[in-house]
């Protein structure tokens, strides 16, 4: 992934293209969070992982610069195990008022024996893919019944993995390719926006100031007030 990223063409960039799927739907049409919606059990934390990689690299609102941003920066990334997610949030993306771009993955190759109970989580990555890409046609809806309001619409994206997904996320020294692919992604974000991705000043400043707390609640003392409120930048 880290070789395909540096040499291949941008229409064909995997990294470049999910980077600019991801401006495209926060800048132009207001998406505000992306659902990572992992069908495998090994990659039940990969949205807590998407979360720290994307939103601390790219919760961003002045430039390289230090130009203030007029423009949205750095989506919030959440999401469960898709199996999970079906029987409790999946409702809300296929017919909600929000829009909502949903990332799926899954790997062909379990590292489980159940072949069968393997085949219809696949069947189900596609089929809820599919859903929330296209929905129904008026057509279909009409002939079912269904008032016209609850035509399904959606955004979605399906990633299929050609390899086993380990639960150690890395093999041989190598980044996993989903774990590079993101990372290579999230850069290409950056650079479109003017960011410095890979720098946590916000994070930074809450240590800072817990050093300055701690002493306060281990003192025997009661710590004296401040009178005036105090603003950071």
């Amino acid at each position: 992934m880290d070789e395909h990223f540096r040499t291949a063409p941008f229409e064909r960039n995997l990294p470049v293209l999910l980077g600019l799927l991801t401006v495209w739907y926060t800048d132009f049409f207001g998406a505000e969070t992306v659902a990572v919606l992992p069908y495998e059990q090994y990659l039940k934390r990969f949205p807590a992982y998407l979360q720290q990689l994307t939103m601390e690299s790219n919760g961003k609102r002045v430039t390289l610069d230090g130009a203030e941003v007029n423009y949205a920066t750095g989506p919030i990334y959440w999401g469960e195990p898709g199996t999970n997610g079906q029987h409790s949030f999946y409702q809300l993306i296929h017919q909600g008022t929000r829009l909502i771009p949903a990332t799926s993955s899954h790997s062909p190759a379990s590292l489980k024996p159940a072949r069968s109970h393997h085949d219809m989580l696949l069947a189900n990555v596609f089929a809820q893919t599919e859903a929330l890409a296209f929905g129904k046609t008026r057509e279909q809806v009409e002939a079912e019944g269904t008032p016209d309001s609850l035509v399904p619409t959606g955004s979605s994206l399906a990633i299929v993995l050609r390899t086993r997904s380990s639960p150690s996320g890395s093999r041989g020294g190598r980044s996993e390719p989903l774990v590079a692919l993101y990372e290579h992604s999230v850069f290409t974000q950056g650079v479109i926006w003017n960011l410095d991705s890979f720098r946590s000043v916000g994070v930074e400043l809450g240590k800072v100031l817990a050093q300055r707390i701690v002493p306060e609640i281990e003192s025997e003392d009661e710590p004296a007030l401040a009178t005036t409120a105090r603003r950071t930048t």
